[in-house]
């Protein structure tokens, strides 16, 4: 079987999603989420990329925790997709919803001091 490297982002995303919801019972990982997956070219190599509801201490746990666990999801992976070669799997944990809620502080910042009749100086 053929997979393009979408094609098989979209996948692996979609298994290891069920993987992290249903069978990793590392307490350690939290309110985790897959947001994304890259696939390199060749197909040998896999980026999984998560957010984390909560603090930065249980992002790292749960980046830690995901990392110990990840010879059990390559190996069901390869099972699953029925690959030859599984990629080689790291998991990055995502800053955009960081990054994200930092601009909504910033906007909600913004709108509060025009609310308060302070002008930007200029």
């Amino acid at each position: 079987m053929s997979y393009r490297p979408e094609r098989l982002a979209e996948i692996i995303k979609k298994e290891v999603s069920d993987m992290v919801r249903d069978e990793l019972k590392d307490p350690r990982i939290g309110f985790v989420t897959i947001t994304g997956v890259e696939v390199s070219t060749d197909l040998r190599y896999a980026k999984i990329f998560f957010s984390v509801l909560g603090s930065e201490e249980e992002a790292r746990a749960s980046l830690e925790a995901l990392n110990r666990a990840r010879g059990y999801v390559r190996s069901e992976l390869a099972r699953r997709i029925r690959l030859r070669h599984a990629p080689e799997i790291s998991f990055k944990l995502d800053p955009s919803i960081q990054r994200g809620i930092r601009v909504m502080e910033l906007l909600k910042d913004v709108k509060e001091r025009g609310a308060a009749g302070n002008d930007w100086p200029g």
